[in-house]
């Protein structure tokens, strides 16, 4: 995510950009941070990890809130995430848990158990790549009907040859994205 925040400083003027890590490598998830862990991982138990992994996730956006003096009540959030960090980002979304503007999720999934009750203002940039060999994604297409449901206003970038990374024409669509949702374009 440090290529999103170098690419996303000078075009947000004003926009306080943090990018943590998640707390831990758990097994089965390579080298990177994890919010929760991959191993034995399935459809059925994916909710229950994203539920165990609130705690730290709230804990590290509560952190970063206070370090810069953003108030939930007062001023405008949107988190960007890739992959495990789009998940979670979708999970704070639909469990209004803060009162988000919007989320960017790059190839990423919503698993997060409903019922949803996103912020009525919310809106959703999903971005996945068509070669993703790590989430598929239609699984970002899934989540974009999901969210439209829950009164979400989505948009989606799906492109066709990008694995499971994040590309220059993503970035620069998150780029507007987020402008556009902080009226700074």
């Amino acid at each position: 995510m440090q290529m999103l925040a170098r690419h996303l400083e000078p075009a947000l003027p004003g926009v306080v950009i943090a990018t943590p890590d998640g707390p831990s490598h758990f097994d089965g998830g390579g080298a990177g941070y994890q919010w929760f862990s991959l191993a034995g991982i399935t459809e059925q138990s994916r909710p229950a990890r994203i539920l165990a992994a609130r705690q730290d996730f709230d804990g590290v956006l509560h952190g970063i809130l206070q370090q810069h003096d953003i108030h939930a009540e007062t001023d405008r959030i949107m988190l960007a995430g890739f992959s495990q960090g789009a998940i979670m980002a979708l999970d704070a979304l639909v469990s209004h848990r803060l009162p988000l503007c919007g989320v960017v999720a790059f190839s990423g999934r919503l698993a997060s158990p409903g019922p949803y009750h996103p912020a009525a203002s919310a809106a959703a940039l999903l971005i996945h790549g068509k070669a993703d060999p790590v989430i598929p994604w239609e699984e970002s297409e899934r989540a974009a009907a999901s969210l439209a449901d829950a009164g979400v206003a989505v948009s989606t970038l799906f492109e066709p040859g990008v694995p499971h990374t994040l590309s220059t024409n993503g970035v620069q669509r998150a780029a507007a994205f987020i402008g556009q949702r902080f009226d700074l374009n």
